[in-house]
């Protein structure tokens, strides 16, 4: 299962309003001046995925909660997203190159392909997207921020 942790924002009639930070490896990372990845990275949106979860325990604002999602339905999602694009690709190109005998042919092939392919994985995932199976759930709770405090003696 994979598991992440993310801090409540809202809770109202058994929905939980989340938040959950991007992590990136590139603070880790000795290579950060001459990678790609590094300047993509600072390139994109600084924001934090929001998601709503059903919850029937009620939660506090600040709160945090782990939440998991079995690994077959990421992979299964990721193989949606990415082969039936690169499927598509490879069909209508090679369907285009054996029609019309020709490069340009073959190349408007693999674009129609690739983009039909994105379109037909697009469809799949809204009808399989809502399955209890693709969905996240909560593993633990955290304690409300108002009921830990520390006190240091100095």
């Amino acid at each position: 299962m994979m598991r992440e942790w993310a801090t409540v924002v809202s809770w109202q009639n058994g929905i939980a309003t989340l938040h959950s930070e991007i992590k990136t490896s590139c603070n880790s990372c000795s290579a950060r001046k001459g990678c790609g990845s590094h300047m993509l990275n600072k390139l994109g949106p600084k924001n934090a995925h929001v998601m709503q979860i059903a919850s029937e325990k009620p939660l506090q604002a600040g709160q945090r909660i782990e939440l998991g999602i079995k690994e077959s339905s990421l992979l299964g999602s990721a193989l949606l997203v990415y082969m039936t694009p690169l499927l598509g690709l490879f069909v209508l190109a090679g369907l285009f190159q054996s029609l019309f005998h020709s490069d340009l042919a073959a190349a408007a092939g693999a674009l129609l392909g690739g983009i039909g392919g994105f379109i037909i994985a697009k469809g799949i995932s809204s009808r399989f997207g809502d399955r209890e199976a693709f969905q996240p759930v909560i593993l633990s709770v955290s304690l409300p921020p108002d009921v830990l405090r520390v006190e240091s003696e100095v």
